[in-house]
């Protein structure tokens, strides 16, 4: 037996500077990744057939495909044709196509779910499409959107741990490699555990209750 709160604080040092990099995967890869929801949601919504259809068929291939698979292809793929990424670049670059494919489904409804008066009135007074998206459209499904962006943003972090798989420094490849060459598995994967639960916790929460004050302002 070991004692677990004494091998915690040795080796805690070490699983924070994954954290660390966990963190920052997320924090570049979440932007990026809602940016392309936006994008595709706009052209799955666009009168151009072909365009719709393309996008259609890009959404559909980044939701099917495993964001591990994403992640060889990134790392181990693109050097055959002649990219070479770093695993944090490769890390981010998987992450943030599989936060778009995913996330233009959520901004879609978040679009859709804006009241046909408001885009009724927005033609009454002459608004261009354009105008309609930016101003009428765009803030309003953009609000709608917000909570279940930011609960899917809590699964990006989460999924930052297949870094693990091309080599990235995160939280879950410092546990395997004090596992590893301490053969204590249990103890560190459990404090693996408590780290990120000590940030999606909170976040939960803190998406809960912003739900609910939108839905209140919503509704008023």
């Amino acid at each position: 037996m070991i004692d677990t709160l004494s091998f915690w604080r040795e080796w805690l040092p070490l699983l924070l500077e994954g954290l660390k990099v966990s963190v920052e995967v997320a924090f570049a890869s979440i932007p990026i990744g809602i940016f392309l929801g936006l994008v595709f949601a706009l052209g799955i919504q666009s009168k151009s057939k072909p365009l719709q259809a393309l996008t259609v068929f890009v959404v559909e291939l980044g939701r099917g495909t495993p964001v591990l698979i994403l992640l060889q292809f990134a790392y181990f793929g693109l050097p055959s044709a002649g990219l070479a990424l770093s695993s944090y670049a490769a890390a981010v670059a998987a992450l943030a196509a599989s936060t778009g494919a995913y996330t233009s489904e959520i901004i879609r409804a978040g679009l859709e779910a804006v009241p046909y008066g408001q885009k009724e009135a927005a033609i009454a007074i002459g608004l261009s499409r354009r105008d309609q998206l930016r101003d009428i459209i765009l803030p309003q499904g953009l609000r709608i959107a917000v909570p279940p962006l930011l609960g899917f943003s809590i699964l990006v972090f989460q999924g930052t741990s297949l870094g693990f798989a091309i080599a990235l420094p995160e939280l879950i490849s410092r546990a395997y490699f004090v596992g590893s060459n301490t053969f204590h598995y249990m103890p560190i994967f459990v404090l693996a555990g408590l780290l990120f639960a000590a940030i999606c916790v909170p976040a939960t929460l803190l998406v809960s209750r912003l739900e609910k004050r939108l839905s209140r302002y919503t509704a008023s």
